[in-house]
């Protein structure tokens, strides 16, 4: 029988003996893949031939099929992306490959890895398709994909997924939204005290809550941080919402063999949809930051000077790293002097950033960013180089050596080992150990830990002084200076500023300096700055005296020439 291109059979349908004659059929019948033919038309593209695997992969017999357009699996699905890229290529006569979600005759969907390739057989343009079910493996990468969207500890998204579906849920304007963020405040003392499993555990029951809040989406985004999004009714009803959300965390949560209540600091921002969710996302956790600081202030909403404060610390950041690497910083000298006698005693070194084009700097404006920024490891300890190199420098030449003082942050003993760190420099500069005291903060001695007092009586072992700064002012604990083996206490400005006028001052001063002297503690004041001051400290038997009385800090090589090293090595300061 001879058959032509565009031969019918007896119903009129494109006849499937063409097709047999065209590819020699016992090459493609028995293959596992499904094979399909279609004649592409203006408006339509008929299957002319199919295989036996097309019909067990489809459900439908090779009569039901022939004739049909092959768009007819696809169902009431016309807008996978998929369909625009195969439409596109039967247009240009192009080869294609995709992967689309297909139905067989049944209704039962499955995932068809589609491959065609044109075919010109006289004036028809054919197509060759082989397709293939990889819908076990779709389905392998459906939820890889989902599980790499999630953080797997909360099961709630992580990071970047929130991002991106914050942006696509909120890509077109449909109404007010908010974004919440919020931190589990002190949540790595829990880690410290409780364990990790029970850390995990914290974080799925908040995760659980979070979810419970009507939230569009909800997401783990740190490591105790957590991000939500709301669309809202409207706008005056988000910072209910977020009040609620502070109510619904307040309770206890409870874990195995304990209730563990948590503190948490709440930021939040209100946008429209259709906005940059970026933005309000980065205002949200603007007013988290501000939160932080106020942690039992409630939720707070974002303000314009929240994120005029956020770019200031990346300024102050990215400023503080270029002035370490250009060795910006340095250090003023306040004397200290023994109050019965006048005679110097020794400085407190006080930093400052020698700013390029705001000059000197005091160390309020750029301690607290660089000990958020994780600079302030790097910038201590070149400070305590230079404070021991020039302690070195000014003592070789004197008979009675100069005390230095260092003010040395809790961050600093908390992340490196202090006793190793000044070892190591004074072996470096030649500096002598009792020519360098290192000044604490009260606060400091709140991570009361074998490892914190061994860090203290190694650096004792070494001759290293210990002070404690502000005494009084803080948490003052008496047990610390048995606990701790410090050499010094210093009262604060605040007490001597009044001293004359205050009788209850008066007695907490005279107080203090006698549990020094009872203790075998130098005792200093800092803040004198006139002589009334100095003869009732005196006269209280205060040891040692700091103030503006005395001399206002100045730089390094002012300091020496005031010294006079050379002809008054025993200077008396008047």
């Amino acid at each position: 029988m001879s058959i032509e291109p565009g031969s019918t059979d007896s119903a009129g349908n494109p006849d499937s003996g063409f097709m047999h004659a065209l590819i020699f059929p016992h090459l493609v019948e028995d293959l596992s893949d499904g094979v399909a033919i279609a004649r592409v038309s203006a408006e339509s593209a008929p299957l002319l031939y199919v295989n036996k695997a097309f019909e067990r992969l489809t459900g439908y017999e090779r009569h039901e099929a022939l004739g049909r357009d092959c768009r007819y699996l696809q169902g009431t699905e016309r807008d996978q992306p998929e369909v625009a890229l195969i439409r596109a290529a039967l247009e240009n006569g192009q080869p294609v490959d995709v992967t689309l979600r297909n139905y067989r005759k049944d209704g039962s969907a499955f995932w068809n890895n589609l491959s065609l390739r044109p075919i010109v057989v006289g004036d028809d343009l054919l197509y060759f398709g082989i397709l293939r079910d990889v819908s076990a493996i779709r389905h392998t990468e459906i939820a890889l994909d989902r599980a790499a969207n999630l953080d797997f500890a909360t099961g709630c998204l992580n990071r970047q997924s929130f991002m991106v579906a914050a942006q696509r849920r909120f890509s077109m304007p449909a109404g007010p939204i908010m974004i919440v963020k919020l931190d589990v405040v002190g949540f790595h003392d829990i880690n410290a005290g409780y364990g990790f499993d029970v850390g995990d555990t914290l974080l799925q029951e908040i995760g659980r809550r979070l979810r419970d809040t009507g939230a569009s989406l909800v997401a783990r985004v740190g490591a105790n941080e957590f991000a939500m999004a709301f669309e809202l009714p409207d706008a005056e009803s988000g910072p209910q919402i977020a009040s609620d959300i502070s109510a619904m965390l307040s309770t206890d949560f409870m874990i195995p063999g304990a209730n563990v209540s948590l503190r948490f600091a709440i930021g939040y921002a209100l946008g429209e949809s259709g906005g940059n969710t970026i933005s309000l996302i980065r205002n949200a956790s603007a007013a988290l930051r501000a939160a932080k600081l106020d942690p039992l202030g409630g939720p707070r909403g974002f303000r314009h000077a929240d994120a005029e404060e956020a770019r200031r610390r990346v300024r102050m950041t990215r400023e503080l790293k270029v002035a370490i690497a250009n060795d910006e910083f340095v250090y003023h000298f306040q004397p200290q002097i023994e109050l019965s006698t006048g005679v110097l005693v020794g400085a407190e070194a006080l930093i400052r950033w020698n700013h390029p084009l705001f000059g000197s700097q005091p160390p309020g404006l750029f301690i607290e960013a660089a000990e958020r920024s994780g600079l302030l490891l790097d910038l201590g300890e070149r400070g305590l180089a230079s404070v021991a190199g020039f302690a070195r420098r000014v003592n070789e030449c004197r008979d009675r050596p100069l005390r230095f003082s260092v003010n040395v942050s809790a961050t600093e003993f908390l992340h490196r080992d202090m006793a190793d760190l000044l070892d190591r420099i004074l072996r470096q500069t030649g500096a002598e150990p009792g020519w360098l005291t290192l000044e604490i903060t009260e606060s400091v001695f709140l991570n009361d830990t074998p490892a914190m007092r061994d860090a203290f009586r190694r650096l004792r072992d070494i001759g290293v002084g210990l002070s404690v700064d502000d005494f009084g002012t803080g948490y003052s604990n008496l047990r610390l200076l048995e606990a701790f083996p410090v050499t010094e206490i210093k009262i604060d400005r605040s007490f001597v500023g009044e001293l004359a006028a205050s009788p209850s001052k008066m007695v907490i001063v005279q107080a203090i300096i006698d549990l020094g002297r009872a203790l075998g503690l130098a005792v200093v004041a800092e803040g004198v700055e006139t002589e009334d001051q100095r003869a009732l400290l005196a006269g209280m038997g205060c040891q040692i005296g700091q103030g503006y009385l005395f001399g206002a800090p100045v730089d390094a090589d002012r300091f020496a020439e005031s010294l006079h090293l050379a002809s008054h090595p025993q200077e008396r300061v008047t």
